[in-house]
């Protein structure tokens, strides 16, 4: 999976300009929230983004910075979950849900030694990964796309349990974004 079909597959979900009321992120283009868009250096109207501006920052915000690209290197399916779901609710929260299932899945430690749960996918992650994919075996993408749907589904519901506004979004975000 390459960052290009990642952020492919993932700015065809999002669209254009949306700015809903219930939405906290406020203004959004191709699902790049206006504080996103500021912070690498977009300083106009959100409703003018560009869609290379929007692909650079999906490149560089989502894909490399998070490590969520090295995971795709090693389990495409995974990385590009990884990808999208940051994309919706922030790089860090499945990058730790991505640390937590590994540590779950390493038989106690047995197979591998547990890691930080820290949302740092770096060295420490990424042969945790590649341990726990030689460990499993032919099943283990599958098994760790279908955990980390799970955590995004939980979280969806949390959500919206926590604040009724986001209700607005819940049957979206399980509509395209849990498989």
């Amino acid at each position: 999976m390459t960052i290009e079909a990642m952020i492919e597959n993932t700015i065809g979900k999002e669209g254009g300009y949306n700015n809903h009321p219930a939405d906290k992120g406020g203004p959004t283009k191709w699902g790049i929230t206006e504080r996103v868009a500021r912070k690498y250096g977009y300083a106009g109207d959100m409703r003018d983004l560009p869609r290379e501006k929007a692909v650079a920052i999906y490149r560089q915000a989502y894909a490399i910075e998070p490590g969520f690209a090295a995971v795709a290197e090693i389990m495409p399916s995974v990385g590009e979950e990884l990808f999208d779901t940051g994309v919706n609710m922030g790089p860090a929260v499945p990058a730790i849900w991505l640390q937590e299932w590994l540590n779950a899945f390493n038989g106690g430690g047995a197979l591998y030694p547990d890691i930080k749960e820290d949302g740092d996918i770096g060295p420490a992650t990424l042969a945790a990964l590649r341990a726990f994919k030689a460990a499993r075996g032919p099943e283990a993408e599958t098994v760790l796309l279908r955990a980390l749907n799970c955590s995004q589904g939980e979280r969806y519901k949390v959500l919206s349990r926590n604040r009724a506004a986001n209700e607005a979004f819940t049957w979206g975000w399980l509509r395209t974004r849990v498989a």
